[in-house]
């Protein structure tokens, strides 16, 4: 357990991080359903649409440092693929 005064305060900082980093990620893996509910239904407008909105999620989520940019750049790539094949 933490003892120093610093220890202490990187503890609180870090779980308070956590709090934001597990929204923020939730937040992300709700845009990313969105996506795949529309592709499972077989509407490319739906599905193109949720895209559009889940790309600057994605990476606004890679500024803020929950996810490595290859990891957007890969997910976004895949989906995009996808949503080509549908129609």
């Amino acid at each position: 357990m933490a003892n120093s005064p610093q220890s202490k305060k990187r503890a609180r900082q870090a779980e308070r991080r956590l709090a934001v980093n597990k929204a923020r990620r939730s937040r992300i893996r709700t845009y990313l359903r969105k996506v795949e509910e529309a592709l499972a239904s077989g509407d490319k407008d739906a599905a193109a649409n949720a895209l559009r909105a889940a790309q600057p999620e994605l990476m606004r989520g890679v500024t803020k440092g929950v996810f490595h940019k290859n990891t957007a750049s890969r997910k976004i790539s895949r989906l995009a693929s996808r949503v080509k094949k549908l129609g």
